[in-house]
């Protein structure tokens, strides 16, 4: 099979994850500890990056650190760092990034296997600058089976009388042009069940509108997979009835999903959200249960929320970054990493009975409006700001460019009177926010006939601050 699967890994992971799913919080910390203890002794042999720094931590406290101490005290390492330091930061000396750049600049190896073993996607590039990720048979394994049990599509009945999905017909709504982590896997899922490659199709976000709902009336999808933004603007299809779906389920992923999108999303389809929370650092972070709560693998990764100097954050309070170790890639260690993302752990268990913690991800670092306050600055998260607009105004389709410390300019597709209006709701709802917040003298300026740009990735860039 010419693909990065091995049945026997598969078969551990799920074997693994399906021993972990309902742990004691003492098996799971005995978990932790091993497999951290495994990829930090791989990463001192064989990654001259990980190497020196774990060396550094040593030499500071005059002897080696328990696993867990060491990571506390080992400085984070961002994504600029590593991908600086590429050829030293992997263990297998095969790999190199003018190598990998080479191959991933055709778009005919999007989902392709490199040097026959290793699975490769860029990230998008949002969170300041893109990175190249490399995933192997191990990897895959235990991403396939944290999705397989903890996240499988369709209703336990479902699962039931069609096992193999021969009924669902999936279509993936994205950038199509790249090597991304959802389109990869993607490619991977027709080349892994090749009996399912007639049920599942990938449909570019990039294209027209018109041109992507007629796309999807031929398929008929009854499971669709998207980001948040690009199901709401999907659903507004639905609702002034140019898009008739039927669908089981809404997959959505990549960005924040706001309840009022959710709701949006749910009204319009008429099929049920189920998000997910996921990088291309490490696909599957977390899941969603039957409650509608968030919860992170750490069976399999460690992610610790921290504020803007790296000191630990408690439950409850929102992080101003969060710091990702993967517990399964030793190829390309991620110890300590920044990511950059705002999140609460909740201070309370779900009523699922799930021992892994509730999150809540409000967003990330790269894209808080800092606007002039009575002591400084005052933060405005994205999360915050897609909400006051969303529920006080009734807008999906925005973006909120900010021109400097005291100035916001709201842009909205369309004209004419109807427009207008929406534009004034906007701004009035945008200023109120961000006065009741603490920000001084903050100016709102409405522009229309804007369309709300995507990125390379199919990503919709709503929140425009300073720094891009």
């Amino acid at each position: 099979m010419d693909t990065v699967f091995d049945s026997l890994l598969l078969a551990q992971a799920m074997a693994d994850v399906g021993a972990a799913t309902h742990a004691s919080q003492a098996a799971l910390s005995a978990w932790q500890h091993q497999r951290l203890g495994a990829v930090l002794a791989h990463a001192r042999r064989a990654s001259a990056l990980y190497r020196e720094r774990l060396q550094g931590v040593d030499a500071a406290t005059g002897a080696p650190c328990p696993h867990f101490d060491l990571l506390a005290r080992m400085a984070p390492v961002t994504r600029g760092e590593l991908m600086a330091r590429f050829d030293e930061w992997v263990t297998d000396p095969g790999l190199t990034l003018e190598g990998l750049t080479a191959f991933l600049a055709d778009t005919a190896h999007i989902g392709a296997v490199y040097q026959n073993k290793y699975l490769v996607w860029e990230s998008s590039g949002t969170g300041g600058s893109p990175g190249v990720f490399v995933q192997d048979a191990r990897c895959m394994a235990v991403y396939d089976a944290l999705e397989t049990l903890r996240q499988p599509l369709g209703t336990p009945w479902q699962r039931l009388v069609d096992p193999m999905g021969l009924t669902q017909r999936l279509a993936l709504v994205g950038a199509t042009q790249g090597h991304f982590a959802s389109l990869v896997s993607f490619e991977r899922l027709r080349a892994v069940q090749p009996w399912r490659a007639g049920g599942v199709a990938s449909c570019s976000i990039l294209q027209p509108t018109a041109a992507l709902v007629a796309e999807l009336h031929a398929f008929a999808p009854n499971v669709l997979a998207t980001y948040p933004t690009a199901a709401v603007m999907l659903a507004e299809e639905a609702r002034q009835g140019r898009f008739r779906p039927q669908l089981r389920e809404v997959l959505t992923g990549g960005e924040t999903l706001t309840p009022a999108m959710r709701l949006h999303i749910e009204t319009h389809l008429h099929a049920p959200v189920r998000h997910s929370y996921g990088s291309s650092e490490f696909l599957p972070m977390g899941w969603e249960c039957p409650h509608g709560h968030m919860h992170l693998n750490t069976d399999w990764l460690l992610l610790e929320p921290v504020d803007e100097h790296h000191r630990p954050v408690p439950p409850g309070q929102a992080s101003a970054s969060v710091l990702l170790t993967s517990l399964v890639n030793t190829v390309q260690p991620l110890i300590r990493y920044e990511m950059g993302d705002h999140v609460t752990f909740s201070t309370e268990g779900c009523a699922c009975g799930s021992p892994f913690p509730v999150v809540s991800v409000l967003g990330r670092r790269d894209d808080v409006l800092r606007l002039r306050g009575g002591d400084g600055t005052v933060p405005l998260l994205p999360l915050a700001v897609s909400t006051v607009l969303e529920e006080q105004a009734g807008l999906f389709d925005f973006q909120v460019r900010q021109r400097n410390d005291h100035t916001l300019v709201l842009c909205l597709p369309g004209r004419g009177e109807a427009a207008a209006q929406a534009l004034a709701r906007g701004c009035a709802a945008l200023a109120a926010f961000a006065t009741a917040q603490g920000a001084r003298d903050t100016q709102v300026k409405g522009e229309l006939g804007h369309t709300t740009p995507r990125g390379h990735s199919g990503k919709c860039c709503r929140i425009m601050p300073l720094a891009h």
